[in-house]
């Protein structure tokens, strides 16, 4: 549904004169407005540009400034595109005027937002526009970046990798990939870096969600969100930790407070009463870092009380009863109150509502993930909800908020160090899996890389700096890192943004492809220790397109993928990240392997790109693990265009037929939630609650998957007796499928000749022609088995999840309590520390007594460089700050809007640095040991501003202090991401 009628003879719609004014970027002013008038107008109306350097000037628009009609040979075109910033995958209507995009609309038939945008999502028109766009290829120059040629650039950057290479080895290039990558693109990237010859790649979620991943992964099988957006309106109660969804993910507050006007109960637990805890039933507020003491005092509430589901437990967990005794054993009412800070009566509520109140839900972010041991807080999420009976239900679930547009299908098949795409992990075998799907012969492949390297997990972005900066005797690779790629990052996002300057500047090559410069641009330019520079460093800027000059999927955090259509051409000389990875690895003589599958299309200036649709097609061939195999471009696109079909509670399509195709809709869950089984001819509908047993295969059901083995210490893994898939031929628990499980029940016949063929020796996930997928399905079973969620993890370092205080605690009395590891000598490639470090600082809190945390604002995204580039959204967040507390502010003689000095262990390192220089905030929103700060800011350090060390024309609106240059070391256990929830700091008053 358009506000905006298509015919250009109608009055309203933007003149081209003025479209093409606004597209040169003409200086405009505009009345301020409040918030209000903003999302009204940015949103629904023609957007006008405010000026280019200052928001506080205001006229009164002329009246010659007025709308006309647009002329009658003016080219109107509306193309369906996908909000870029959070995950929840609101859609949106581009509205393009001869080839400039004048106007948008929110999608008011989307099942996901339902014509709803938050501040950003209104204000999307303007990256079509690009006052502060990176536009050309840069390069610095004696402390000034200077325009080059795309030529050039590829050129000298090609030149410089394969020297690295031929000195260093492959290894020691890094390449940081991105979550605002479409799944095509970050597909591409992972078998570009697959090509190069190393495994050191990685993108955001590393330092968002990894923890998810691998937690809910090891729990039951795939580390994502269990249930919907929209299925939450079926939840009766709902416990959000660690989440801030109302400035995090706005829309989908939506689907909540329709849940909450039928009935539903919300909990909030955050160290914070942020805006998501004003809409709770209950607001709880814990210390920083102690999830597991509040869960786990939850579930001695649930188990003391007997509100467990006992039958669900038996037929479909393995060892709660060992984690029930751990909990009733440790997790007294006094043990939780002495480590969270949460009294007896306030836990046995919580509990009490989510077992009352059941389908429940638990809703976990950041808030719980960034953590040393970020592995087992959501583990003990996932345990709450299994011992309540409330995974594999409508209503229930882990409902995971992912923070990027695409981050979930950059996780599922991107560039991860550990594995190559849709989790086949880096096996011989699954090399042995891609290089047959790539046309690639294997031996080549191994021959780019190290000897031995091939197999073993790469580096971490978030611990990238160290690759550079530590003894090379203790990295366990043959060089350190030398050249890094910044592809689409903010590097303001990771943690000790000191140490981080110092390895930019030791660095050879510094590779930023991104359409606006980021924080690292200054980072790099900015004058740093002599000591530290590198004389022979080389930093080059690369214009990407943004996705809205391209076209290509992207996954929701519902596992749901929704096809974006381009919608205008690349502005400036911006070039799409396909066509950079092509024309980098023309020059670096791996074209033809990368591109042999794929039609290559004229893109910017005719050059040639491949095409993402081809792309999508070798993603459907190759990622059978995660169920990437069922959506085709042309069922993508289909959904797209038939968004009024869907069913806003379920997502399933009731009846429709594409007009384009004549595809039949009725069934389809909207967007082919992964997984998506089989080849796209099957029309597996997608699975739009995960685990959930009371529908069959086909209408999109499932059980846990049999990723663990059949039995441990003698106990069955796999589901009882009884427990099973809707329809299936198999009333049992039973392993995951292979070519030998489907001989042993008479199934291989079923088979075709030439599927018989490709399957011999294979197993669901390494046969290409699908035939065992097929034929499993044809039976009503689960390819991945069907098997129980693990309550105790025995591969993990805790089995069953244990609190552990952060390296650095306030607490000294819990540090001995409550220890952390031991350190790693290797891990990842390097060694990380943990205890020693720890008790190096047991005593810390007398000199930095507050617990310093971060988090969102809903006008900024990230880290923040698009969102602040952005007049619209810059005019409602202006400044940096840091929230503290009325009696903390008052001890130190700081009231609301004082400069403040925020200053962390890190920077008493640093001679002469005084740390980050922000307004106070005095509010009660944060307790008198606790402050935050938001961490979307870059472009000021240690009160200095960076405005001069940006390219000319291409700063942010906005500037400010980073939150992470001032977050200390600290990792999680499993899987390197870094802690930043539980930084100690101290704040004085600016004189």
């Amino acid at each position: 549904m358009l506000l905006t009628r298509k015919n250009p003879s109608v009055g309203g719609v933007p003149s081209s004169p003025l479209v093409s004014s606004l597209a040169r970027g003409i200086s405009r002013t505009l009345p301020t407005m409040d918030r209000r008038a903003f999302l009204r107008r940015s949103g629904l109306g023609i957007g006008v540009g405010l000026a280019t350097s200052q928001l506080t000037l205001v006229r009164k628009a002329n009246a010659a400034d007025a709308v006309g009609a647009a002329p009658a040979d003016s080219k109107i075109e509306v193309r369906r595109t996908v909000c870029g910033h959070c995950a929840v995958g609101c859609a949106v209507d581009a509205v393009v005027e001869n080839g400039v995009w004048v106007r948008q609309e929110p999608v008011f038939d989307s099942p996901i937002n339902l014509g709803a945008h938050c501040a950003k999502g209104a204000s999307l028109r303007e990256h079509g526009h690009g006052e502060y766009r990176l536009r050309y290829p840069m390069k610095l120059v004696n402390g000034k970046y200077q325009r080059i040629t795309w030529d050039q650039a590829l050129e000298e950057i090609s030149a410089r990798m394969l020297e690295l290479k031929k000195q260093s080895g492959p290894d020691s290039v890094f390449v940081v990939g991105s979550s605002k990558h479409n799944n095509e693109q970050s597909y591409l990237l992972r078998k570009w870096m697959s090509l190069w010859g190393s495994n050191n790649t990685d993108h955001q979620a590393r330092i968002c969600h990894s923890t998810t991943v691998a937690g809910v992964a090891n729990t039951w099988g795939y580390g994502a969100m269990t249930n919907s957006f929209n299925d939450m309106q079926n939840s009766k109660a709902a416990l959000y930790i660690g989440s801030n969804a109302a400035e995090a993910h706005p829309v989908s507050m939506l689907h909540m407070l329709h849940a909450k006007e039928n009935g539903a109960k919300m909990i909030v637990v955050d160290p914070r009463f942020t805006r998501t805890a004003a809409k709770a039933d209950q607001y709880i507020r814990i210390r920083s870092g102690s999830d597991i003491p509040f869960l786990f005092g939850l579930l001695h509430h649930i188990f003391k009380n007997g509100w467990e589901d006992k039958k669900f437990i038996n037929d479909r967990v393995y060892g709660m009863d060992k984690v029930r005794e751990d909990v009733l054993a440790k997790w007294t009412p006094d043990k939780v109150l002495e480590a969270s800070g949460v009294d007896e009566a306030t836990c046995y509520l919580a509990a009490k509502t989510m077992a009352e109140n059941r389908p429940s839900t638990l809703v976990w972010c950041m808030g719980q993930t960034q953590h040393s041991i970020g592995n087992a807080m959501v583990r003990a999420s996932c345990i709450v909800q299994l011992a309540l009976g409330n995974v594999g239900v409508s209503g229930g679930g882990a409902n995971i908020f992912r923070g990027h547009d695409n981050v979930q299908g950059a996780t599922d098949i991107g560039p991860n160090p550990d594995s190559l795409p849709g989790y086949y992990g880096l096996s011989e075998g699954a090399w042995k899996h891609f290089a047959g799907v790539w046309g690639v012969d294997l031996e080549w492949i191994r021959r780019q890389y190290a000897p031995g390297m091939m197999t073993k997990a790469g580096m971490t972005v978030s611990r990238w700096i160290d690759g550079v900066l530590e003894k090379n005797e203790l990295i366990d690779q043959d060089s350190n890192l030398r050249g890094l790629f910044f592809w689409g990052h903010s590097p303001n996002s990771q943690s000790r943004g000191v140490e981080m300057k110092k390895a930019m500047d030791k660095l050879d090559l510094l590779v930023v492809v991104d359409p606006y410069p980021s924080a690292t641009a200054a980072m790099a330019a900015m004058p740093g220790n002599p000591e530290d520079h590198n004389p022979n460093r080389a930093v080059y800027l690369l214009p990407a397109c943004t996705q809205f000059e391209t076209s290509g999927s992207v996954t929701a955090s519902n596992r749901s993928l929704q096809w974006r259509e381009k919608v205008i051409e690349p502005l400036w000389e911006s070039r799409s990240d396909q066509m950079i990875m092509h024309q980098l690895a023309e020059k670096l003589g791996f074209a033809r392997e990368l591109n042999k599958n794929y039609k290559m299309v004229p893109g910017k200036a005719g050059l040639l790109e491949p095409e993402v649709e081809s792309i999508l097609r070798e993603i459907n061939k190759s990622c059978w693990t995660v169920g990437y195999t069922g959506q085709s471009p042309e069922r993508l696109k289909a959904h797209m265009r038939n968004m009024h079909v869907f069913d806003v509670k379920t997502l399933q399509a009731r009846g429709g037929i594409d007009k384009a195709t004549g595809y039949k809709l009725d069934g389809d869950y909207f967007g082919l939630p992964w997984p998506c089984y089989g080849a796209p001819e099957l029309k597996h509908p997608g699975s739009p609650n995960l685990y959930d047993t009371s529908k069959s295969l086909m209408e999109g059901g499932g059980n846990f998957r049999a990723n663990f083995g059949v039995e441990r210490d003698g106990v069955s893994l796999l589901a009882e007796d009884g427990s099973f898939s809707k329809g299936a031929e198999i009333a049992t628990g039973y392993p995951e499928f292979d070519h030998t499980l489907l001989k042993k029940l008479g199934w291989w016949n079923d088979l075709t000749a030439v599927e018989r063929m490709a399957a011999e020796g294979k197993n669901w996930k390494t046969d290409v022609s699908g035939g065992i997928q097929r034929v499993v399905m044809a039976h009503g079973c689960h390819p991945w088995g069907n098997a129980k969620a693990r309550a105790v993890v025995w591969n993990f370092p805790d089995a069953i999840p244990q609190h552990r205080e952060p390296l650095y605690s306030t607490r000294p009395d819990l540090i001995d309590k409550y220890p952390t590891h031991e350190d790693k000598l290797v891990f990842w490639r390097l060694p990380t520390l943990y205890k020693s470090l720890q008790q190096k600082n047991r005593d810390i809190g007398k000199n930095f007594p507050l617990i310093m945390t971060s988090g969102r604002l809903v006008e900024y995204e990230g880290g923040g460089e698009e969102t602040r580039s952005n007049p619209w959204l810059a005019e409602l967040q202006q400044d940096m700050f840091v929230e503290i507390n009325p009696r903390a502010a008052n001890d130190r003689g700081i009231r609301d809007g004082d400069d403040v000095w925020v200053k962390t262990p890190v920077m008493a390192a640093v001679p002469g640095f005084q740390g980050l220089r922000v307004k106070a905030q005095v509010t009660e929103r944060v307790d008198a040991k606790t402050v935050f700060l938001p961490f979307h800011f870059s472009g000021r350090w240690g009160g200095v501003d960076l405005a001069q060390y940006y390219p000319d024309g291409a700063r942010p609106v906005i500037l400010g202090e980073a939150a992470n240059t001032a977050t200390t070391y600290g990792y999680d256990s499993v899987t390197m991401m870094q802690e930043t929830k539980t930084t100690v700091c101290q704040i004085v008053r600016a004189v």
